[in-house]
């Protein structure tokens, strides 16, 4: 593995609660540190701001995922995480330390999450070098916990999504018109304030760079 790139976790947080006893994330960074890796850091957790020590003197870019600026909401689209708030903290904290840092908005939801000019804004005054988006995705688990949290947008969505909307994979996507919308101007809101951006998974050819960030990484210092 001696100078790849290695991505962790975008399947799962690298940062949950257990974390804070086990220490198992702090010490993959020091083994995948001791054979010169390239690595990108994908997180919803504050927690990742423990490790700005290792952080700082390897090749690394953290990607952390916030989806509004708004606490209220942040506590309902993702319980048990970290609140906006916490998060935009630790994201000062590690471009302070000088670790490249970048922000993924996904998902996006239509009538919940889509009026980002204030996130964006606030990301970018903290020294933000790149967001990377997408839409929301519907999967029946995912659409199912979505409904009963927010039962009056899952009405307003229905038909886009199974009426309008098409297919792609196991998962239903917004209709390509409307995820272009959006996408689009979030690369407006990301390019007016000096960052650069991606999306992922959409098919469209909006992206200024990579779409996961990963150019940000840097070299050793």
């Amino acid at each position: 593995m001696n100078g790849e790139l290695v991505s962790i976790s975008n399947s799962s947080d690298p940062y949950p609660r257990l974390e804070q006893k086990t220490g198992l994330t702090r010490r993959c960074l020091e083994i995948l540190a001791d054979s010169s890796c390239r690595l990108q850091i994908v997180t919803k957790s504050d927690l990742v701001v423990r490790d700005i020590d290792i952080l700082r003197e390897i090749p690394c870019v953290v990607s952390v995922t916030i989806l509004t600026d708004d606490d209220g909401l942040s506590r309902k689209l993702e319980p048990g995480a970290p609140v906006s708030s916490r998060r935009l903290r630790a994201i000062e904290l590690l471009v302070r330390e000088e670790v490249p840092t970048t922000v993924r908005i996904d998902p996006v939801i239509p009538f919940l999450n889509e009026d980002l000019a204030g996130l964006v804004e606030a990301v970018a005054c903290l020294g933000v070098l790149h967001i990377t988006s997408s839409s929301y995705k519907v999967k029946p688990d995912n659409w199912r916990r979505f409904s009963q949290r927010f039962s009056e947008v899952a009405e307003k969505l229905r038909p886009f999504y199974f009426g309008k909307g098409e297919r792609i994979g196991r998962s239903m996507y917004l209709p390509r018109d409307l995820r272009f919308s959006l996408m689009k101007k979030v690369k407006e809101l990301a390019e007016e304030n000096n960052m650069k951006f991606g999306c992922c998974r959409e098919g469209f050819s909006l992206n200024s760079t990579v779409c996961d960030g990963s150019w940000a990484i840097r070299k050793h210092k």
